[in-house]
């Protein structure tokens, strides 16, 4: 810049500063968000760009359910794929059933469950002396130096794995089952329920090299995407669900098994593969297969990140199917509201594949266990329920993390807000939906706004904050997040805009791993409006909306001017109602570039009778801390 261009410039900005700070803000709520640069990998539009990469990680694994030992123990093979640019010295990978070792990170800290609402999750092994045994770790057929620290494990190869390569990994392991395993995976019983079960290789991405952060319980998973070849050995007479597709089911299922499941594959109500009746016999009389005191179920599955699997001698199981997608509910007799788990899943499973994006795979299941709720590809675990809509809601919103984080690969590690928040939202549309003319479905939807007074108060933490430093994860990870995008689409951006620019950002995302960043850029880009502002607002701090009717009277020229101010650190765009002397009324919508100068905005009004009455956001749908300022009269 030439010092010519320099001095007038500088006087422009310090204009602007002085002009904002006379009206009341020291600096613009619409100044843009420092981002990462965009580049090959990430565009500026926030898309994978034309060089993005991320590495493949294929699994091959035999495992050995022992429940008279209590304990799970595998061999696997991996195959690792360097598609980066890089050439990694060593590898990481996670061991997150070290979370249950007596010297772990959690045990230490021995931190108080999180409670949500009526429910409290303990993010620990309630003392369990658990912890994986790893009995051999290869590379290349090879012994590897290891390195454990906690829930991780650091691989040191004899020579870089250059860009483009590949190498196989051999291990071998086994733990005793915790009866709750970080709240997330165990068993009751003979119901056994298995999640982060495997050593896992950590993801190596573009943003941060490594992400290796110790699982302590609050944060969930990031992992590549691959392909699974899984087999598991069980006592015969359990049945087994799992993620992917059943390889054997003349090995493994009767005949009379397999011709109920030949029905459910066209059938949209559900069929009851195992009855209830055949659930209470006991399992010796339910084998009918083999001799043989064990049997082996194989499952393969494709593009997913995660395996998981739940084996019981007592499951009920009924399956329908959904254009062509098999839904499977797998559940105790004792369940008695799960009746309805099938309709209520397949109806979830079309709804969200309508409305958002059509789900991949060729199955899903739903497991009823002990466990509170948690989300696997092509499976989820979820607990009986006392009541209806406690059961539709956990099997509809952990069916809903199909979507994100399962497809759209978000770190839920570090950003709770783009998987959990991200399906509240989309659950709420279709509780709704499924409810639809009762109280319960009319009203769902302004939970979270009912929810803001008694969690956005002081010391409420920004929900872009990492879930394990999270003090109130129901408000930031859950209800604010739904909150923010309900508005979102329906208060800034309209639904037909939001819905579009939405579906787009799942559709370029599915199977990769975006960013708040990449999300924040696809949204502006598809929906045509910078939403800096927003962003800034809900995710990066704890802004408070206060709306208000400053003064309303005539102008110099006769028209009537109601003065509006932003009182608060929050802008967003403003509803008013007028009423007219004439007993007219007449509902305005302003956009919020209306704060573009300042806090302070005069709508003005011409030709019409006079102004007798103004009301700020008449539906109350904005969450405005201060409504005694909302009304003229007051």
């Amino acid at each position: 810049m030439s010092r010519f261009l320099a001095r007038p410039l500088l006087l422009v900005l310090s204009l602007t500063a002085s002009g904002l700070a006379a009206q009341g803000w020291e600096v613009s709520p619409f100044r843009p968000l420092e981002l990462p640069g965009p580049n090959a990998y990430r565009t500026g539009s926030g898309r994978p760009g034309h060089a993005y990469w991320q590495q493949e990680v294929n699994y091959r694994i035999e495992t050995t359910l022992d429940p008279a030992r209590n304990e799970l123990r595998g061999r696997e093979e991996i195959a690792y794929h360097n598609r980066s640019p890089d050439a990694l010295p060593y590898l990481w990978m996670h061991l997150e059933q070290n979370m249950c070792a007596p010297g772990s990170v959690t045990n230490q800290l021995d931190q108080p469950p999180l409670v949500f609402l009526g429910s409290a999750f303990d993010f620990s092994c309630q003392g369990f002396a658990g912890g994986l045994t790893l009995d051999t770790v290869l590379v290349g057929g090879v012994a590897a130096h290891a390195t454990v620290y906690g829930t991780t494990m650091r691989l040191d190869l004899a020579e870089p794995l250059a860009p483009g390569a590949s190498l196989d990994l051999t291990l071998t392991w086994r733990f005793n089952v915790p009866a709750v395993g970080g709240g997330r995976m165990g068993h009751d019983g003979t119901l056994y329920e298995f999640g982060q079960w495997y050593p896992r290789v950590a993801v190596y991405d573009d943003l941060r090299g490594w992400n290796h952060e110790p699982y302590i319980g609050a944060g969930e998973f990031y992992l590549e995407y691959g392909r699974f070849d899984v087999s598991i050995t069980v006592p015969a007479g359990y049945v087994v669900a799992a993620t992917g597709t059943l390889e054997n089911p003349e090995q493994v299922l009767s005949a009379a098994q397999r011709e109920r499941l030949q029905r459910a594959a066209t059938s949209a109500e559900p069929v009851a593969v195992i009855t209830r009746a055949e659930a209470a016999r006991p399992p010796d009389a339910r084998a009918g297969l083999s001799r043989a005191r064990t049997l082996t179920w194989h499952f393969t599955a494709d593009r997913v990140r995660d395996f998981a699997f739940a084996a019981s001698p007592d499951f009920q199981w009924d399956a329908s199917a959904w254009e062509g997608i098999l839904v499977h509910t797998l559940y105790r007799p004792s369940a008695t509201l799960w009746a309805e788990a099938n309709r209520i899943t397949r109806d979830a499973l079309a709804y969200f594949s309508t409305q958002w994006l059509r789900y991949p795979y060729p199955q899903f299941t739903s497991v009823e266990g002990p466990i509170e709720g948690m989300e696997y590809p092509m499976i989820t675990f979820d607990p009986g329920g006392p009541t209806r809509e406690d059961v539709h809601w956990v099997l509809a919103h952990e069916l809903g993390h199909q979507w994100v984080p399962m497809v759209v690969g978000s770190n839920e590690r570090l950003h709770p807000w783009m998987d959990e928040g991200f399906n509240t939202f989309i659950d709420l549309g279709n509780v709704a939906s499924y409810f639809k003319g009762t109280a319960y479905g009319d009203t769902i939807g302004v939970h979270p706004l009912h929810l803001y007074p008694d969690h956005a108060v002081a010391g409420e933490q920004p929900m872009g904050l990492r879930p394990v430093e999270q003090h109130d994860l129901f408000w930031t990870g859950y209800q604010k997040p739904a909150l923010m995008l309900q508005l979102l689409r329906s208060e800034v951006l309209g639904e037909a805009r939001f819905d579009a620019a939405f579906r787009q950002y799942l559709a370029a995302w599915a199977f990769r791993h975006p960013a708040p960043a990449d999300f924040y850029r696809l949204m502006r880009d598809a929906s045509g409006m910078d939403l800096d502002w927003f962003w800034r607002e809900w995710v990066l701090t704890t802004t408070r909306l206060d709306q208000a009717i400053l003064a309303v009277g005539r102008g110099s020229e006769g028209e009537t001017e109601v003065q509006l101010g932003s009182l608060g650190t929050m802008v967003m765009p403003a509803e008013l109602t007028l009423s007219f002397a004439d007993g007219t009324t007449e509902l305005v919508r302003l956009p919020v570039e209306m704060w573009n100068l300042g806090p302070r905005y005069t709508y003005r009004i011409r030709g019409r009778p006079a102004v007798t009455g103004v009301e700020l956001d008449p539906r109350h749908v904005l969450p405005d801390v201060d409504r005694a300022n909302n009304r003229y009269p007051r």
